[in-house]
């Protein structure tokens, strides 16, 4: 006897997922998978925003000031930033958009067992 965690193969072949459920659950991967890199390097350059300003006020100025150098510190990872944000909502919306799809599309095309109940014994094997 063989134990396998699939499923067991029968006469009949789930079918697979139709229109937009096919790409659904890789959407979502990919979604959240950028989410977390968008959050990473939103927290990176947080960091580094935080570093430069120390650094400045170190001599005595204040990153707040009206001075050239104050303004091209304030915005050196402006235009990252603003990528970040862009992509993180994006992803976010690439995610919410599959999960409802996946919610959607959950019951269709799984009836490879008749919609018999299975027993403790049959789920063992």
């Amino acid at each position: 006897m063989v134990d396998s965690a699939g499923p067991e193969q029968s006469g009949e072949q789930q079918r697979p997922a139709q229109g937009l459920a096919r790409y659904a659950r890789p959407a979502l991967i990919v979604g959240a998978v950028l989410a977390v890199v968008c959050l990473a390097l939103l927290v990176i350059i947080f960091f580094l925003d935080t570093f430069n300003a120390t650094v400045y006020s170190v001599g005595g100025n204040n990153v707040q000031d009206n001075t050239q150098e104050a303004q091209d510190i304030r915005g050196l990872y402006s235009g990252a930033r603003a990528g970040g944000i862009a992509l993180l909502v994006a992803s976010l919306l690439v995610v919410l958009a599959s999960s409802v799809v996946l919610y959607r599309a959950r019951n269709r095309g799984n009836a490879s067992d008749g919609g018999e109940d299975v027993g403790f014994d049959d789920l063992g094997r």
